[in-house]
């Protein structure tokens, strides 16, 4: 998420029946007759992951395989919805209970291999606790099936003043209502029970249901477009590669989708699909950012290794929010619609998206990596890098400095995470040639994509990869309090 450079320009409450139009015949959504769980003193409590700067999110020891949505949007430009997803669950320790993520809509009803299942929704914690039938067991797999439909939920963005997750923008003017998510660090379970968090990625096969003249895009590739019964649309779109719960895109908009020349940059020389979703009015000069995505997508790839997915593009969005690397999909303010911006989200496709965090605290593996690729970008455009290097560190020394390794939800996105991580980078690649520092990008990604990854991991490596020299500089940029010399050959 390109949060920096968004904080420069400017830097449940109780449950409620809410009746919700299904549609367009005005049906209200009621809950099914479960019985609920008991209270939660007489209930088994479940273990969140541990993580040390969200430690209420996700479950220990559940693992979410696939998320299988249906998602209806009747009324874009509000913040009502419905829906239906089923959960492929396992577990890599017994569980007696799930617990997922949900501070979203009201939910109707809860079932376990497709009989009911007794649930306790606490919109207040942002917890749906559910009773299996007998405790999930490690191998076992298990579908679970949520319906919820009403309000999404309300979280506070950690350090700017907006919220995360489902965002409604209201018809004004010329303007159509719109909704699209934006989920840094922990907004997808606004409207989405999940194990919302980075260690826990997992598969999405995602459709959107839209009024007539209306387009929805998601992550992944769309596989169909059929005529819904009530005169709207049907999109359906398959990610078949896990994410992260928080890069799940889903817009919905009256949009003009633009197609592109695949780009062979994806495993094995596959071609990536390319596709940019502009709403209708876009101007000219903000769809021309746009134009360079392919050669973004080639010189990354030099750098890093294959794109790790099977389309990429971007889809525009009129409010003033910060740009967030939504998988397959990046999500781009008309504001932030420029070169610079777009190659930070699109390395986050690697870094976040396919290198996910075992915890919130390591948000600098994202965010230094992603920062480091403007560099990359830039020098293959020509442009001279110590400038840029020189740019950044007296950046970093004009900012309250800290270790790389986050400890409160204020420096998740603060210049240390940024600036610094990019320059931690720069001095490792100091002590190599560029040859071996691309080996070491490029081997870090392909070394570590299947298991969610930590500061000590990148140590680790580093000494292993190209030795004590630049091990002992990354662990200088890492763990210094204070600013490390400028790092030069």
């Amino acid at each position: 998420m390109t949060r920096f450079t968004f904080s420069l320009v400017r830097r449940s409450s109780s449950l409620l029946a809410l009746a919700l139009l299904a549609g367009t015949q005005g049906q209200t959504a009621t809950p099914t007759a479960v019985p609920t769980l008991p209270p939660p003193s007489a209930l088994i409590t479940a273990q969140p992951i541990g993580d040390s700067i969200f430690p209420a999110l996700g479950q220990a020891g559940l693992d979410v395989l696939n998320y299988d949505l249906d998602l209806f949007v009747d009324r874009p430009g509000r913040s009502e919805l419905r829906g239906t997803v089923v959960l492929t669950v396992t577990a890599t320790q017994p569980l007696p209970v799930l617990s997922l993520d949900f501070l979203g809509p009201q939910v109707l009803d809860v079932r376990w291999e497709g009989l009911p299942a007794p649930y306790r929704h606490d919109q207040t914690a942002g917890k749906l606790t559910i009773q299996p039938p007998q405790p999930l067991r490690p191998g076992t797999l298990a579908r679970v099936t949520v319906r919820f439909a009403g309000k999404a939920g309300v979280r506070p963005d950690p350090d700017l003043p907006i919220d995360v997750g489902w965002q409604a923008v209201p018809a004004q003017g010329d303007r159509v209502g719109a909704n699209f998510t934006l989920s840094e660090p922990d907004g997808t379970r606004t409207f989405l029970p999940v194990n919302d968090h980075p260690s826990d990625p997992a598969t999405f096969t995602t459709r959107v249901t839209v009024p007539a003249g209306y387009t929805a895009a998601a992550s992944g590739v769309e596989r169909a477009e059929v005529a819904a019964p009530d005169g709207g649309r049907t999109f359906t779109f398959e990610q078949a590669q896990p994410i992260p719960t928080y890069t799940l895109a889903i817009h919905v908009n009256q949009f003009e989708r633009v197609d592109a020349a695949a780009v062979p940059v994806g495993v094995a020389g596959s071609d990536v699909l390319r596709r940019d979703y502009f709403p209708v009015g876009t101007q000219a000069d903000t769809r021309a950012a746009y134009t360079s995505t392919g050669e973004i997508l080639k010189v990354l790839a030099e750098w890093f290794g294959p794109y790790p997915f099977s389309a990429y593009g971007s889809a525009i969005v009129t409010p003033r929010v910060p740009a967030l690397e939504t998988a397959t999909l990046s999500t781009m303010p008309v504001t932030s619609s420029n070169t610079r911006v777009l190659v930070h989200e699109t390395a986050h496709q690697w870094f976040g998206d396919q290198l996910t965090l075992a915890d919130w605290s390591e948000v600098w593996l994202n965010e230094g990596f992603a920062t480091y690729a403007e560099l990359l970008w830039a020098q293959a455009q020509g442009e001279a890098g110590e400038d840029i290097v020189r740019g950044w560190y007296a950046r970093a020394g004009r900012s309250q400095t800290r270790p790389l390794v986050a400890t409160s939800e204020a420096q998740l996105f603060d210049t240390t995470a940024y600036i610094r991580g990019a320059l931690a980078l720069h001095a490792v690649r100091v002590t190599v040639d560029d040859a071996a520092f691309k080996g070491y990008l490029r081997g870090w990604v392909a070394g570590f994509h299947n298991r969610p990854v930590t500061t000590a991991d990148l140590l680790a490596y580093t000494r292993t990869r190209l030795g004590a020299t630049a091990g002992a500089a990354l662990r200088l940029w890492a763990e210094s309090p204070e600013l490390p010399p400028f790092p030069q050959r």
